[in-house]
């Protein structure tokens, strides 16, 4: 099962009216048509409502509620209501609520404070799915389910140390497996029976916080445990679901580059990936363009929702920027433009009281059309209307993959050496922010995907070195292809044991080097590295790390020029197959990973027809139809200036654009053209 089937790009978001008189929902229908909003999300948090004791199912709110978005036209996707448990729930049965990792049980309150092994929490949360799933079925109005919210964190309570022990008798099958898997010789830790095993907590194998731990194979699969766990959850509620409505596609909404869940996992089990979309700051079009990639990537180029993101500010930071003129609307093309076949907010009309008060909404607390905020959701709305089907289920036609790995990603920050201050996340957007200012169309894909079609691939901190990757690494090289990888790359397998061999371990004949000796040092320290290729030459800033490269073929195109290593190799490529292998042995700046990227890009021709541009975007999607879609994005508070790449329709203004033409984009300013065929 696919996504749902649309006429046109979904355009909506959140809609809590339970929260309000009925009155007030005639002014939201009539401020929704001014915006063209077409879609709600209904019933996020409403278990309390729809089920206010154990024995009472009450309909009648949410009835009202669903029956109002029909009548009005609107399509709905239709959530389960078990984003936070009800407090009766929490009271009679208090193993319901979470154990922390310290140690505390947790009384009721907030949301995510359900025990994901919790049987109670999995028996009445997949029963009220199937309630809600029975009753309205039948409405045609309903495109999509939605199981649950936002999941995440984590559960240290007696039921999730017996769902623990499952799991890993399941996994390993003897302890003498474990055992081995855990190096548990080490400071006398071997198992001799199951029920030894404790959750790695404050309590038990850690200090100072979740990633300082003594032994990280027992946190690695804990980790992968308690995203498993919650992933069962979610299953629950997806089989209640089934049972009563098989044809209409279940989702849950993603949060993008999250720690705690492996996305991987879930992919398979979700019809279609949806994402809410809340940047770290107010100017991150590279986070965000990395974080549609790999929300795109999960299910193998298939298009996602963007379930959710603020039309104006969040409300749950220290410090909450407001979204500049136009960014609206530049981040939700954006969205598109890396593969989004929705776009949704959070929220339409703003709560009037608790955490979320002052979350900004298509609708604030007065009722007004006349706000700049509501102004831009309308023209957003209106081009969408004007779009229709254009860009649905259209694909990224991309030949560099970017790889993406939650075991890396975990095992790498829990690590005791060689520097906490090197973090998996920055590295990954380092090295996709140098292909996205190339103007290169990326996937951001698993360790496990099919490699095969990919002229480059890129994998920065690949820390953890699983199953055949070594081999279809290679294999991208020999058929003339570029492998591009990083310090700290190849050092642990799956059970984060240091494999006994060369530094980057099973890579070292794919890069053509061995590292004997690593050194870590504070941010303040800079060690210059200079990188040559023919006459280019530039010098660049490294820092946290610096690898001792010793080349074993590998042709040197960097060199430190400071300490006891100066003069030695940084950065090198090695001849392999018909192609290549690049390592980059240091902490570049990203001048730096932006001139090894150019010049394995360059290798290929991929570079894109704006790369030079700063700031402006270019991505493309092709249409099933073979259409092809071009996107420029101006990411600029003033205009540019550009000559066109090709000729075709501009899809918001209807204008015709000859190939070589020079287009003018004004600040914040989007083009979408369907090339001529």
């Amino acid at each position: 099962m696919s996504l749902p089937v649309t006429a046109k790009v979904p355009f909506g978001g959140d809609y809590n009216p339970e929260q309000w008189p009925e009155p007030v929902w005639d002014q939201d229908y009539q401020l929704f048509d001014l915006a063209r909003i077409d879609l709600v999300t209904l019933g996020v948090f409403d278990w309390a409502l729809t089920q206010p004791a154990p024995d009472v199912c009450d309909f009648t709110l949410l009835d009202r509620i669903v029956a109002r978005a029909t009548a009005e036209g609107r399509r709905i996707c239709l959530a389960t209501g078990t984003g936070a448990h009800p407090a009766w729930l929490a009271r009679a049965h208090p193993e319901v609520t979470r154990t922390d990792f310290e140690g505390r049980r947790h009384g009721f309150g907030q949301r995510h404070n359900s025990c994901p092994s919790s049987p109670v929490f999995r028996r009445l949360s997949a029963e009220l799915a199937q309630r809600v799933a029975r009753r309205y079925a039948a409405n045609p109005s309903i495109v999509a389910w939605h199981v649950g919210n936002e999941y995440g964190g984590a559960c240290y309570c007696p039921q999730c140390a017996a769902g623990f022990r499952d799991w890993l008798r399941r996994g390993y099958g003897t302890l003498e497996a474990l055992n081995a898997a855990w190096y548990t010789t080490f400071w006398s830790h071997t198992f001799t029976d199951w029920d030894q095993i404790e959750p790695p907590s404050a309590l038990t194998e850690h200090w100072r916080g979740p990633d300082h731990t003594a032994f990280p194979g027992i946190t690695l699969d804990y980790r992968r445990f308690m995203s498993d766990a919650m992933l069962a959850n979610y299953l629950h509620e997806k089989a209640a679901i089934r049972e009563a409505s098989p044809s209409v596609p279940v989702t849950t909404n993603f949060m993008g580059m999250y720690r705690p869940i492996d996305y991987h996992r879930w992919a398979p089990h979700l019809d279609f990936a949806s994402w809410d979309n809340y940047p770290p700051d107010d100017s991150s079009p590279s986070w965000m363009a990395l974080t549609h990639d790999l929300m795109r990537g999960l299910k193998d180029g298939q298009p996602f929702w963007l379930m959710e993101q603020t039309p104006s500010h969040t409300a749950c930071r220290d410090v909450n920027p407001l979204k500049r003129p136009g960014v609206l609307r530049l981040w939700s093309w954006q969205a598109v433009a890396h593969g989004a076949d929705a776009v949704l907010f959070f929220q339409l009309r703003a709560s009037r009281g608790a955490s979320e008060k002052y979350h900004g909404a298509v609708i604030g607390h007065s009722g007004r059309s006349d706000t700049r905020v509501f102004r831009e959701v309308a023209q957003l709305g209106a081009e969408f209307d004007r779009l229709g089907a254009a860009t649905l289920g259209a694909r990224t036609p991309a030949r560099v993959a970017l790889l993406f790995d939650w075991d890396s990603w975990w095992a790498l920050e829990i690590s005791d050496g060689p520097s906490r201050l090197v973090r998996y996340q920055q590295m990954v957007l380092a090295y996709h922010r140098a292909l996205w200012d190339a103007g290169v169309d990326i996937d951001v894909v698993a360790v496990t995907a099919d490699l095969s079609r990919y002229d480059v691939v890129v994998a920065p901190a690949l820390h953890m070195v699983k199953g055949d990757l070594p081999q279809r690494l290679a294999e991208v090289a020999e058929r003339g292809g570029s492998v591009l990888t990083t310090f700290l790359s190849g050092r642990v397998d799956e059970n984060d044991n240091a494999f006994l061999m060369d530094v980057p371990g099973p890579l070292g004949r794919l890069m053509g080097v061995r590292v004997d000796e690593w050194d870590a040092r504070a941010p303040g320290f800079v060690n210059p590295v200079l990188l040559r290729a023919d006459a280019d030459r530039v010098e660049v800033a490294a820092r946290l790390l610096f690898e001792l490269v010793i080349p074993e073929g590998a042709e040197v195109l960097g060199t430190y020029q400071d300490d006891f290593y100066a003069g030695t190799p940084a950065v090198t490529r090695n001849a392999f197959g018909a192609g290549d292998g690049w390592y980059v042995g240091a902490g570049l700046d990203q001048e730096g990973v932006s001139w090894v990227v150019r010049r394995v890009l360059d290798r290929h021709g991929l570079a894109g027809p704006y790369a030079d541009v700063p700031d402006l975007e270019s991505a493309v999607r092709v249409t099933p139809g073979g259409a092809r879609l071009r996107f420029l994005l101006n990411h600029r508070a003033e205009p540019v200036e550009v000559a066109a790449c090709g000729g075709g329709v501009d899809l918001l203004s209807g204008d015709r654009i000859e190939g070589g033409q020079a287009v003018r984009l004004g600040p914040r300013e989007v083009l979408v053209v369907r090339a001529d065929a």
